[in-house]
């Protein structure tokens, strides 16, 4: 029974191998092509889970979005002999995955593969068109003009060329130096006077704000005065009241101001009599001095 459980376990082990070798999810961005020894025998677009022959087909998977693509920086000669260092990216995706992996086989490879052919159709396009034409008037239909020659030219890789756009068109350096140096010169006379009206709209700022700081304090501390001086004399007129009507318990009332002020919990020490004026309310709970003993007659 050991033996048949184990034969039992070992073939839904195989089993279970056979399944997971055969079988393989294409994502909703991706599409594969299935290969039997290097031969393609299957293009597939759609996403889900497919199925292939385990452990002698192969699965290569390409990716269904645009995609971007770096040129390499190159100098223009426009059509009126000014220089341009010219860089440029272009957008493609993959249309035909067999064809692609039977010219380019990855993706990697693109760069090598299509690159040439775009900064050649730059080269051509742009060589044609004025400095003018390239930099600000036509530059957006030169752009399509060479997408359009590029992705003729890309389906035969089984690529489509989306765009074509120029990220930077540049003098060459001897000429930057220049225009540089003349453009940091205005830069510089036009922060200078920002940075003087600044400095002079901040000293009337904080003019204004040390006067008005300058007020207010001075309103508040009148303010604060006259409220002080109010509860002051207040506070007065209640005592004064409060010692008519009961100056014993006035008396006894501070008194017990004196403790608490005298008496802190921390580390008080007093050299005082036990019997003097200061304890009385603690011999008597009406704050009576004890009688002082009569002195004894000596012989």
């Amino acid at each position: 029974m050991r033996a048949f459980f184990a034969f039992i376990l070992t073939v839904l082990g195989l089993a279970a191998l056979g399944l997971y070798a055969s079988a393989f999810i294409v994502h909703q961005n991706e599409q594969a092509l299935v290969l039997r020894f290097g031969n393609p025998q299957q293009a597939i677009t759609t996403p889900g889970l497919k199925w292939k022959v385990p452990f002698i087909d192969t699965v290569e998977k390409f990716d269904k979005r645009i995609l971007d693509l770096d040129t390499t920086e190159q100098e223009v000669t426009a059509a009126d002999q000014q220089r341009l260092i010219v860089d440029a990216y272009a957008r493609y995706r993959i249309i035909d995955q067999l064809k692609f992996y039977q010219n380019v086989r990855t993706e990697d490879r693109v760069r090598e593969v299509v690159g040439p052919l775009i900064e050649s159709e730059i080269r051509r396009v742009l060589g044609s068109a004025t400095l003018q034409e390239v930099v600000k008037d036509k530059r957006e239909s030169l752009m399509k003009q060479i997408a359009a020659q590029v992705n003729k030219e890309g389906r035969e890789y089984g690529l489509e060329v989306v765009d074509v756009r120029i990220k930077r068109a540049d003098l060459p350096k001897e000429n930057l130096v220049k225009v540089y140096d003349r453009m940091r010169a205005d830069r510089v006379r036009e922060a200078t006077e920002l940075r003087a009206q600044g400095e002079a709209e901040s000293n009337r700022i904080r003019a204004n704000a040390d006067k008005d700081v300058t007020i207010i304090k001075a309103t508040a501390t009148q303010k604060s005065d006259e409220i002080r001086g109010d509860g002051e004399a207040e506070r007065s007129r209640i005592f004064a009241d409060a010692f008519g009507k009961d100056p014993e318990f006035f008396k006894f009332y501070r008194s017990m101001q004196a403790y608490t002020s005298a008496i802190k919990p921390d580390d008080t020490r007093m050299l005082l009599s036990p019997d003097s004026q200061f304890f009385r309310y603690f011999q008597d709970p009406n704050g009576k001095a004890p009688a002082s003993p009569a002195p004894s007659a000596e012989r």
